[in-house]
């Protein structure tokens, strides 16, 4: 028996009663293990995989494929800044550099204080309004170095004081919590 299962039993059951076939809950478990383990670690990966019965390298082909699973260990804010072409042309490379700058790590490194993680990832969907990022489910969209300067501020702020949105296993939690089994819902 893993953390996870010790740990969440309650969420993963609930979670599992939600889908006909257990396969399909696996994005909300990584979310679970990834917020457990900090990031796709071998061991919330192989967790995963036990828990509902696949080959580990099939999660981690999940995690390899969505930019919202770490095969990292990142920071507690996550920032993702789009560098396609289209936010590229809004200048979104150079607000990535600036950003790099100010937090003084490049991407895929964590601040000394353990707060931020700068990633780059390929198209938001939120071209008309870059440079753009996405930090922690959240876009921050027309941005520049007093708007990144402000929102920096708002998320140490933050973090000094334990204020934050709900997280996915929050969510995941209360989901899990409020929807009906499936098979009480067929009934």
């Amino acid at each position: 028996m893993g953390i996870l299962t010790e740990k969440y039993a309650d969420i993963i059951e609930g979670t599992l009663a939600r889908y006909p076939d257990n396969r399909s809950a696996v994005l909300p478990l990584m979310h679970l293990a990834q917020e457990e383990y900090g990031y796709m670690s071998q061991e919330a990966v192989t967790e995963v995989a036990e828990i509902l019965h696949l080959d580990p390298t099939h999660v981690q082909s999940l995690a390899g494929f969505y930019s919202l699973y770490y095969e990292d260990p990142v920071g507690r804010y996550v920032l993702e800044i789009c560098t396609d072409l289209a936010c590229a042309l809004r200048g979104a490379d150079e607000f990535a550099e600036m950003a790099c700058n100010k937090l003084g790590v490049g991407f895929d490194e964590i601040t000394s204080d353990g707060l931020f993680t700068i990633k780059h990832v390929m198209c938001l969907g939120a071209c008309d309004r870059a440079p753009m990022l996405q930090c922690n489910l959240k876009f921050e969209e027309n941005l520049d170095e007093a708007k990144f300067d402000a929102l920096v501020d708002r998320l140490r702020q933050q973090a000094e004081n334990g204020d934050a949105a709900p997280s996915v296993v929050q969510r995941i939690s209360a989901y899990a919590r409020s929807v009906q089994p499936l098979e009480q819902v067929e009934e």
